[in-house]
């Protein structure tokens, strides 16, 4: 039901764009002012966010480790996976956001014969979030040509690579093909798996039916409704420039993809999509684990605070924890109840 809803809403938003710049007029609606007004709230949201990120207190050492911590002399140190140095924090956080290092590590686990657990690997995920990442930064990637004149020659570059097989007419892009497939399987991971369909939400199933979107409708564009590639690329150079001009003959297949791309746009920095910020301020990864090197004492322990010590605790809960048989350091006393 979840899923149904949000393919909906996608469908609503591409009835939308149909409506509005097809049978009511509003080229420039969807052509200029709401792309312009989303890449705003793209830059504003997603500074905002990542402020507010870094404003946030780190009081402890709390790090993800996966390897052999800095300790004896003799004892040899993961200095990648459990790093002392920021050299070795780098180059975790190289592996962490170019490879998934720790998707890759990832283990699943099922359970059989009532009690019997076991443990398995896990790198379709890894294999189908590196597929959609990569293929994504290459589709933006190729689409800057619409945003520059002349095209920088790495763009140019990209593109040739990307149509290098030279499949159909027009060229078939490779990453077009993966970059379907590798949503298709994020999203059937989330129907098929019961644990992930059960912790699955409308905020996990919209941002894919929307990127589906965005690719079924541009794929649409370059091999059935064709477009003026032209007259698109004099609308686009006219955002960058601020010379906002609406050319003729852009079809309303143009404005519907568009559309969702600011919606996209619009809709990052308030959903789970702003990992891809956060991933560079999450302590657990941009920490050393310096732990048992030096001594981390908590910034906000002040004279004038009140903590609330064992003692205190078994003092007020001491009749409960005998109650159920816990273990106390004093007995009650006689007469309580």
């Amino acid at each position: 039901m979840k899923a149904l809803y949000s393919l909906f809403l996608v469908f609503a938003l591409a009835a939308i764009a149909l409506v509005g710049a097809g049978a009511l007029g509003m080229e420039k609606a969807f052509g200029l002012y709401i792309p312009f007004l989303a890449v705003a709230v793209f830059v504003v949201g997603f500074c905002m966010r990542v402020v507010d990120w870094g404003k946030s207190a780190v009081p402890f050492c709390i790090p993800t480790t996966c390897g052999q911590q800095e300790s004896l002399p003799w004892i040899k140190q993961s200095t990648i996976e459990n790093p002392s140095t920021t050299g070795g924090v780098v180059m975790r956080m190289l592996f962490e956001v170019l490879l998934f290092r720790s998707l890759f590590r990832n283990t699943k686990v099922d359970l059989h014969e009532g009690t019997k657990v076991t443990y398995g690997s896990s790198k379709w995920l890894w294999l189908g979030a590196l597929a959609f990442h990569y293929s994504f930064l290459t589709i933006v990637l190729r689409h800057m040509r619409f945003f520059t004149e002349p095209v920088p020659g790495l763009i140019a570059g990209i593109e040739s690579m990307d149509a290098m097989l030279q499949i159909g007419a027009p060229t078939l892009y490779l990453t077009d093909l993966v970059f379907v497939i590798a949503v298709t399987y994020l999203f059937l991971r989330r129907v098929v798996v019961p644990q992930i369909r059960y912790i699955s939400l409308v905020q996990d199933y919209f941002p894919l039916f929307l990127i589906l979107g965005i690719a079924f409708s541009g794929i649409f564009m370059r091999y059935f409704a064709k477009v003026d590639i032209i007259a698109v690329k004099q609308l686009a150079m006219g955002l960058v420039t601020f010379s906002w001009n609406v050319p003729e003959g852009i079809g309303v297949m143009f404005y519907i993809h568009m559309f969702l791309v600011s919606v996209l746009l619009a809709y990052f920095p308030l959903s789970k999509l702003m990992h891809m910020g956060g991933v560079f301020l999450s302590p657990t990864r941009n920490m050393n684990c310096a732990s048992r090197k030096f001594r981390h004492v908590n910034p906000w322990k002040f004279e004038n605070v009140h903590y609330h010590t064992y003692e205190e605790y078994e003092d007020e809960f001491r009749e409960k924890m005998v109650e159920k048989d816990l273990p106390v350091d004093k007995p009650l006393a006689e007469g309580a109840e």
